[in-house]
């Protein structure tokens, strides 16, 4: 029996071509993951999703509204891969915790049993296709702070801001606080940043998520979330927003 499972994964960021491929071929769990992607997205993406994640290229599989399933099934695949290599049967992996960045948290939730992988992977899709849309319609971007702590973060958050939009939107660890707005707000970051003492890096990312301009992407989401059978998870997971577990209902989720 294996030891005590923390489950980590993957978000928005972490694609590369050829994620998965070497599970699916040496595993049958791994394969039936992607088939079974496969046939759900069908050619919502304009091509089988398993040919993107193989092959490539590189720019398709870095669009948001392809990369957000791609991660998803890929990091279920290398789950239920593992497990077989384990001898674990399913629900038998002996998980203490489980936990996602940001987009991983939907694949925590599905390894810790809270909705089915297919109502996981729409609304994945769902939300990546809502979110590619927000980004597009209102030109943004994302910024790190390296060596602001949150008081230093906000005060540059306020300088910069101006008559745009500029938050503080991910606290990843003390000492780098992620700044996300309009493109003009971020590039105002940057120069506040410099004659603030603190080092500014501009992310290669599609929009400004986690910020009000995703709020369109929020609500299509909510509306999918309403329409899907979620189940308090059979471990903890531990939530983007409060830093803490879930609580044992689905509302809270």
């Amino acid at each position: 029996m294996a030891d005590d499972m923390i489950i980590v994964c993957p978000g928005q960021g972490a694609q590369a071509v050829g994620m998965g491929k070497l599970w699916t071929e040496t595993s049958a769990e791994a394969r039936a993951v992607f088939d079974e992607a496969d046939a759900v997205l069908a050619d919502s993406l304009g091509a089988p999703l398993s040919q993107i994640c193989f092959d490539g290229p590189a720019e398709t599989l870095n669009r948001t509204d392809v990369s957000q399933p791609a991660l998803y099934t890929a990091a279920i695949a290398c789950w239920r891969g593992l497990s077989a290599q384990l001898g674990l049967a399913e629900g038998e992996a002996p998980i203490v915790a489980a936990a996602g960045l940001s987009l991983g948290e939907y694949s925590a939730l599905h390894i810790a049993e809270s909705f089915s992988f297919a109502d996981g992977l729409k609304l994945v899709a769902l939300r990546g296709q809502a979110m590619q849309a927000a980004a597009e319609a209102t030109a943004s971007s994302m910024v790190a702070l390296v060596g602001a702590d949150e008081d230093k973060a906000q005060a540059v958050c306020d300088e910069a801001r101006a008559d745009g939009i500029l938050v503080c939107a991910n606290f990843n660890a003390p000492g780098q606080v992620v700044l996300s707005g309009d493109v003009d707000a971020c590039k105002r970051a940057e120069t506040v940043a410099a004659d603030q003492g603190v080092r500014a890096v501009a992310l290669q990312v599609a929009g400004a998520f986690h910020s009000p301009i995703m709020q369109p992407a929020a609500d299509a989401l909510a509306k999918a979330l309403a329409n899907v059978e979620i189940a308090p998870p059979s471990v903890p997971v531990w939530s983007n927003v409060t830093a803490k577990p879930h609580a044992d209902d689905a509302d809270s989720i």
